[in-house]
């Protein structure tokens, strides 16, 4: 080939190389990005059955309510950490966007039954075992659907401060996604559900089918006594 042909054919294939690394980084630019998700990390369930003496309990177990002769304590824990970026407005206002959210979830449950407990009131304790270990099979779903609801979230901070303002905001936020996501799992109605079919494990209905029965009927019951009381 003439060398005035092979150069003109090496500028031709330059420019076409040019041209299609040039679309691959316009076509990138054009590209969505897609929206940050939160991260929820769910712990194992914590779980030990402890005894105590009814006439000297021990300091660390919870306070037994009117009715109760045992209690299962189910903790459920939440610990939400923010991370945002900052854009300064104007010399004393910065809008703060949230781009990162991480949950942490446990639940420690501890049942405590008084020494010489009967079979049947240790079953009792565990099927609010159940309940709790039920409603925490899907505690990461709730935590995300509440997180989600901060992602991307902006708030306009003032002051000169930035640090500090971001650090208050940031630290306020993850305490509403905490309280969000105790008030959408909250087991309690059905527990209570649970302690009222049951008579506190008195009576003889089995436990298996108190615990279904509560899971089942807890939102309609509990709409139920709410109208009966006004």
């Amino acid at each position: 080939m003439p060398l005035r042909g092979l150069i003109a054919l090496c500028v031709l294939l330059g420019a076409l190389i040019f041209g299609w690394f040039g679309w691959r980084e316009f076509s990138s630019r054009r590209l969505p990005r897609e929206a940050p998700v939160p991260t929820v990390n769910k712990q194992p369930v914590a779980f030990a059955t402890r005894t105590f003496d009814p006439a000297s309990p021990a300091p660390d177990m919870p306070p037994l309510s009117p009715g109760e002769i045992a209690v299962c304590d189910s903790d459920f824990r939440s610990n939400a950490r923010v991370r945002g970026e900052s854009r300064r407005t104007d010399a004393t206002h910065t809008t703060l966007t949230i781009t990162h959210i991480t949950m942490t979830l446990e639940l420690n449950i501890n049942i405590w039954v008084p020494t010489g407990a009967s079979q049947r009131l240790i079953e009792h304790e565990e099927g609010h075992r159940q309940i709790a270990e039920f409603y925490y099979q899907t505690a990461d779903k709730v935590a995300e659907q509440v997180a989600a609801r901060h992602m991307s979230q902006q708030v306009e901070i003032a002051g000169t401060d930035v640090g500090a303002g971001s650090s208050k905001v940031l630290q306020q936020i993850a305490t509403a996604i905490t309280d969000e996501y105790n008030k959408e799992l909250n087991p309690l109605p059905t527990q209570l559900l649970f302690d009222a079919i049951t008579d506190h494990g008195r009576n003889n209905v089995v436990v298996k089918d108190a615990v279904a029965h509560a899971l089942k009927n807890v939102t309609v019951e509990s709409v139920g006594a709410q109208n009966a009381r006004r």
